[in-house]
């Protein structure tokens, strides 16, 4: 299950060139049998991640990739609501026995520097403080690349997407193959 918003969900591209699609090829191809499910929905902040959380996580989901943030970078939301947003979602998803993967956002440079370190920080300190594997930056590799992006400079193109879906299976692939692993032997 990838949570998150426009990013995960594509916006502007056809959905087999989502990185979540992307993703499933890799998880295919590596012979590791799960569904990735697209949660991503447009304009979604982490409180809005949060709200439909419950319902996300319905079914047989393994493992959670949370990809959520840049919404709140983009609209100033409070740094301290993103990351008690962010660590009631990894909490949820814990109690649940769900392996959890945190992708990392950055905030764009229209609220100064202060604001832009503190954004910066949620990320590794949720990381470290839940013990769960992050993408240091979901768009590393593409953001700011006009050739990678959109004519909005946000979202990737098809080429784009494909930097970050690379992104995320460094990180992904590790817990996929640790929980099929688990999972073979019993426990």
């Amino acid at each position: 299950m990838i949570l998150g918003d426009s990013l995960t969900a594509g916006l502007g591209l056809p959905i087999e060139q989502s990185y979540p699609s992307l993703l499933q090829e890799r998880l295919t191809e590596s012979g590791l049998d799960y569904e990735v499910v697209n949660a991503g929905v447009s304009g979604d902040t982490s409180a809005g991640g949060l709200s439909r959380l419950d319902w996300a996580l319905d079914g047989d989901v393994r493992v959670l990739v949370v990809a959520l943030g840049g919404n709140d970078g983009l609209r100033g939301l409070p740094v301290e609501q993103l990351k008690r947003n962010l660590a009631t979602i990894i909490e949820r998803a814990q109690a649940r026995g769900i392996a959890v993967i945190l992708a990392g956002m950055e905030a764009p440079p229209n609220y100064g520097r202060e604001y832009i370190v503190a954004f910066h920080k949620v990320y590794p300190a949720l990381a470290s403080q839940y013990h769960v594997p992050l993408v240091p930056f979901l768009l590393q590799g593409v953001a700011g690349s006009d050739a990678l992006n959109q004519r909005d400079g946000i979202h990737p193109t098809a080429a784009g997407a494909r930097i970050v879906a690379a992104n995320v299976w460094t990180v992904l692939k590790p817990v996929a193959e640790a929980h099929v692993a688990k999972a073979a032997g019993g426990s």
